[in-house]
C-alpha cells in the first residue's frame, strides 16, 4: 500500500476512551459491555492494567455460544487473541501496515504502556482518501 501523505499520528485518528474490559471478566459481562457502549470489540487488560489481547462480538457467538459454553462461566482471558497495537506516536502508515499485516479492523492505541483508544475502519474513513481506503478494505478483508 503506498504511504499516505497526510502526517497524521496513530493518536490524532484514534478514538479515544477504549474501554478494557478484564481478563477475569465473564464473557456476559464482555457482551453487556459491548452493548452498552454500542461496539463491536473491545481491549482486554490484565490486573496490572495492560492489554492482553482484543475479544470481538464475533469471538462471544463463534468461541462460545455456538460451542456450547456457558457465558458465565468462560472468561474474556481465555478466548483473547490479537495481541496487536501501535504506539500513540506511530504515524498512520504503521497503523494500516499492521492492521493490513494482521487482517483486523481494530487497532489498539498504547501510549506508556498503557491503552489509550482504538483505531477503527470508522476512523480511517474519516481520514483516508476514498482510493486508499478501498485498497486498505480490500487488503483486510482478502483472507477473510
Amino acid at each position: 500500500m503506498s504511504t499516505p501523505d497526510i502526517g497524521k499520528r496513530a493518536g490524532d485518528i484514534m478514538h479515544s476512551g477504549a474501554e478494557c474490559v478484564g481478563e477475569h471478566e465473564s464473557l456476559r459481562t464482555a457482551a453487556q459491555m459491548m452493548r452498552d457502549l454500542s461496539v463491536g470489540a473491545l481491549p482486554i487488560c490484565g490486573d496490572d492494567d495492560r492489554l492482553k489481547g482484543i475479544i470481538t462480538d464475533r469471538d462471544i457467538v463463534v468461541k462460545c455460544c455456538a460451542e456450547g459454553r456457558d457465558l458465565d462461566g468462560t472468561t474474556t482471558g481465555e478466548l483473547a487473541h490479537g495481541l496487536v497495537w501501535v504506539a500513540a506516536d506511530s504515524d498512520m502508515e504503521e497503523a494500516l501496515m499492521k492492521m493490513e499485516q494482521h487482517q483486523i479492523k481494530r487497532l489498539p492505541v498504547i501510549e506508556n504502556h498503557r491503552i489509550v483508544g482504538m483505531i477503527s475502519e470508522a476512523d480511517l474513513a474519516k481520514e483516508l482518501p476514498d482510493s486508499k481506503l478501498a485498497e486498505f478494505v480490500h487488503r483486510v478483508y482478502a483472507g477473510a
